[in-house]
């Protein structure tokens, strides 16, 4: 379980819900109709913004925010400079049978011990590098549409409740009901855009860009590997991406 994500979701949530509670009682929050087309409302809007594959594809990518992700760069290095100190003395058969800690790294050493050479791997992989950010850029898309959708239709649901309460002038004693309950959409559509869906596209963009970086690192060492260049040598290449208390770290335990 990521930390992170959990911690700051469900922490938000809380706030949002703790200052409501500050007030004595939640029920001037509480709209059905603000929900309705807010949340339901939005659904369908952001529906027809992607294939459906894709739309329901958004909802499991959401899910793995929530899971702890392991594209360390400093292990990768360790692996693959232990793999480089064993093809260099047995060949690169010896390594058939090896699991590895990322399908990717998986698929790149497989190719390698069926003989194919450094370019045609690297090549191979770069072209499942770029699947992958597409893949991941169409379901981060449909969550920035509930971040883009969602205040619109908070604030047709204002609009809605405006155009009602006008309606009823006649009896001043309901225009200031009437004027909160039609303020409830908007404050829906906020919190979904900035609670909910805003840091969720987020963070989903920054765990692309971490395993992106994971599997360019990767095809670096699979490159030396591939050469038979020294274990040590794997590990400077691979060091220089990582921050400077990671890098010393690792230099010195290599």
């Amino acid at each position: 379980m990521d930390l992170a994500t959990t911690i700051g979701f469900f922490g938000g949530i809380l706030a949002v819900v703790g200052t409501m509670l500050t007030g004595g009682h939640i029920a001037p929050f509480v709209s059905m109709h603000g929900f309705i087309i807010v949340f339901v409302g939005g659904f369908f809007a952001v529906m027809y913004t992607a294939p459906m594959p894709v739309f329901l594809g958004s909802f499991k990518a959401m899910g793995t925010a929530f899971k702890k992700h392991d594209y360390e760069i400093g292990p990768l290095a360790k692996t693959l400079s232990e793999l480089s100190a064993v093809a260099r003395k047995d060949g690169l058969m010896a390594l058939e049978g090896r699991q590895m800690p990322h399908k990717f790294v998986q698929s790149g050493l497989q190719m390698l011990i069926d003989g194919s050479d450094e370019h045609k791997m690297a090549e191979q992989l770069t072209q499942d590098i770029a699947a992958m950010k597409g893949r991941h850029t169409a379901r981060q898309d449909v969550v920035k549409a509930w971040v883009e959708l969602g205040p619109a239709y908070g604030m047709i649901g204002t609009l809605i409740g405006l155009v009602e309460m006008m309606g009823n002038m006649s009896d001043p004693t309901l225009v200031g009901k009437g004027m909160a309950t039609a303020l409830v959409g908007t404050m829906y559509g906020a919190i979904a855009a900035n609670v909910f869906f805003g840091p969720m596209a987020t963070k989903l963009k920054n765990n692309t860009n971490r395993e992106v970086a994971y599997c360019e690192a990767a095809i670096e060492g699979l490159r030396s590997l591939s050469r038979s260049e020294a274990p040590r040598m794997i590990i400077y290449k691979l060091a220089v991406r990582l921050p400077p208390d990671q890098r010393e770290e690792l230099l010195a335990a290599a």
